[in-house]
């Protein structure tokens, strides 16, 4: 598990090209939907609508740490990374961490020269998602 910064310092040193590569290692990374929500996915519950791929997203709190769930199709490996590297980046982690989640993270990454516009805006409805969704379970847990 790396840290967000880290991600951001590696993606920086990267060429284009090599940024489209590291998005599709990390898309073969993703892990798999748990069980327990393809019931509520299949209904088309907690899909993120701002983003044209169909992403799912669950967050839990687990020990006071951040667990997060995903479902996106292995046909948009692009998006499939970023959820990836989200996933390295907060799974784990405090919510405070989540929280800290520059609102600038796809340009940080680099990311904002090599994706088109309509991508751009989904990924960056995730980020926020993911925030929102966080935000929500901790009052939920308090």
């Amino acid at each position: 598990m790396s840290t967000l910064q880290e991600i951001i310092d590696d993606f920086q040193l990267m060429s284009r090209d090599e940024k489209l590569d590291t998005l599709m290692d990390y898309s073969e990374n993703l892990p798999d939907l748990p069980q327990r929500y393809h019931k509520a996915r299949d209904e088309g519950k907690n899909r993120l609508h701002e983003c044209q791929t169909p992403v799912h997203l669950w967050v839990e709190m687990q020990e006071q740490k951040v667990q997060i769930f995903v479902d996106v199709p292995r046909e948009a490996p692009t998006v499939r990374g970023f959820v990836a590297l989200l996933l390295d980046a907060f799974d784990g982690k405090t919510p405070q961490e989540v929280m800290e989640c520059p609102n600038t993270l796809l340009n940080s990454l680099g990311l904002v020269q090599i994706l088109g516009m309509t991508r751009l805006n989904g990924l960056s409805w995730l980020v926020k998602r993911l925030k929102q969704e966080v935000t929500r379970v901790c009052a939920e847990n308090s």
